[in-house]
């Protein structure tokens, strides 16, 4: 199969559940070769190097994803195919602060509609460049999966910030789920 037929074959392989997601850990079809889409830093999914502009597809393909080492797969019971991405395969747009201090609990939402609390499963990292000093903050979704958390979540995140301790080192974070999460150095 090939070209635009592609996506939809896939999409009529998932098999319906009542709820939760498909057991894509469990598949482990046959690899049938690269596929032209691709999940850019921002969020977006492109098919044959347009934008996918159905939220529903999105979301509904996003649950097929599976990661095996550094390769990206969409994996059916019968078919797995090869996709690109950038970054992570998920953006967090949104927080809700709920509570205070060592009690808090910050619950994200991310660009395909999961809704997740910040804690010992989902937690929170923050990477640097170690050329440009920028930042990469990131929130675990599921399994293996993060999303990069939006500029301008960070930043709210950042507002939130209280002094503490990582590794030994002074710095400011954020509590969520009761583990403290370091965003940056104190100085």
């Amino acid at each position: 199969m090939s070209g635009p037929a592609k996506a939809n074959d896939l999409l009529g392989q998932i098999p319906t559940a009542e709820r939760g997601l498909p057991p894509v850990h469990l598949w482990n079809p046959d690899f049938c070769g690269q596929i032209d889409m691709r999940i850019a830093r921002d969020g977006t999914w492109y098919y044959l190097g347009s934008p996918i502009g159905r939220k529903a597809m999105v979301r509904l393909f996003s649950t097929i994803l599976k990661r095996e080492g550094e390769q990206w797969y969409l994996v059916t019971p019968v078919e797995k195919v090869g996709i690109q991405v950038e970054d992570a395969p998920f953006v967090a747009i949104g927080v809700e602060v709920m509570g205070q201090g060592e009690a808090q609990t910050l619950r994200f939402t991310d660009n395909c509609d999961n809704v997740f609390e910040a804690g010992p499963e989902h937690p929170v990292r923050v990477e640097t460049d170690p050329l440009t000093g920028e930042p990469s903050p990131y929130v675990r979704v599921r399994g293996e999966f993060d999303a990069l958390i939006h500029r301008n979540v960070f930043y709210e995140l950042v507002e939130l910030a209280v002094p503490g301790r990582s590794n030994g080192l002074d710095c400011l974070g954020v509590w969520s789920g009761g583990c403290f999460f370091a965003l940056g150095p104190a100085s």
